[in-house]
């Protein structure tokens, strides 16, 4: 290889020092004397206001490129990026899905040793992160040792939650009731909820490949290949999830001819992008296992809470 060819050979600028996530789509990108640039050939709209254009993307400024519907990138551009260190994420539409991610980044494995860690401790620590999520979640610290019992107490509040919101929002609802063999046969609440799940669940998973942290090591699920990501969604469920799923149904009122589904990815789209919900699911992570880049060890205010 030619030195030099395509900035291979500059210095990797640090991750803590570079911004977050840069959203592209529909269009190609591509390397040209070295810079990246990213051909847009789609008119903007509502969900993607992007003109059309030729933009210069500064990909050693940024941590990881989300390439949405309608891209293409170039052999030269996943090399570039690659080298430096930028982590490539296919997704869907406003990263409602998460399609792949390539373990680029980042270029230490703090996070993920640290998860690792904690979660073969059962007994102590795995729990008391558990615990940590729930506080989060429910406004307090429990004070119970057993994750059953746990599980039990969110699940109760969760109904009640359910409940609220409904009449929040002014719609009709009979309970958390769908069948995983035919969704399409639950109420439009319900396949609201299975489709902002979905939704959340991409963001997550975004999320935890942002971080390099391990998905199948989850602290309140434990059987899914994905069990930290439903963790990590599950932290958003009462404020992102089921607002955007009772919202769209509320919308399907005065819009009878989009479908429940569509309604909803689109509304879930929006959410993620003004709200910073990636954003915020990544240092949500790092709150739990601390962050490298900065010498944290960890969240440790549940114990701490607990003590006082």
């Amino acid at each position: 290889m030619l030195k030099g060819r395509l900035g291979l050979a500059t210095a990797r600028i640090p991750h803590k020092d570079r911004h977050g996530l840069i959203w592209l789509s529909r269009g190609a990108l591509v390397v040209e004397d070295g810079t990246l640039h990213f051909r847009r050939n789609a008119e903007p709209s509502y969900a993607d206001p992007l003109n059309e254009g030729d933009y210069t993307i500064p990909f050693q400024m940024v941590s990881m490129i989300l390439l949405g519907p309608g891209s293409t990138m170039s052999h030269d551009a996943m090399r570039l990026c690659a080298r430096h260190g930028t982590a490539i994420a296919a997704v869907g539409e406003d990263g409602v899905r998460a399609y792949t991610a390539p373990p680029l980044i980042p270029d230490r494995s703090g996070l993920a040793r640290r998860q690792a860690r904690v979660w073969s401790d059962a007994d102590g620590v795995r729990l008391d992160i558990a615990r940590r999520m729930y506080a989060w979640r429910l406004g307090e610290i429990l004070p119970h040792e057993d994750i059953a019992t746990l599980r039990g107490i969110e699940g109760a509040r969760v109904k009640e939650m359910y409940k609220l919101q409904a009449q929040r929002f002014g719609i009709k609802w009979n309970g958390r009731r769908y069948d995983r063999a035919n969704p399409n046969a639950a109420d439009l609440p319900n396949q609201a909820l299975n489709h902002a799940a979905s939704a959340v669940e991409g963001a997550a998973a975004i999320a935890v490949a942002a971080t390099a942290t391990i998905p199948q090591l989850g602290f309140i699920h434990e059987d899914s290949g994905q069990s930290f990501v439903l963790d990590i969604a599950d932290l958003f469920r009462d404020a992102v999830t089921v607002p955007i799923a009772f919202g769209a149904v509320k919308e399907a009122e005065k819009r009878p001819d989009q479908t429940i589904e569509r309604l909803t990815r689109q509304r879930a789209g929006l959410t993620l992008r003004k709200e910073g919900v990636i954003e915020k699911m990544i240092d949500r992570i790092k709150q739990l296992f601390g962050d490298p880049e900065k010498g944290e060890q960890g969240d440790d205010a549940a114990k701490d809470e607990e003590g006082s």
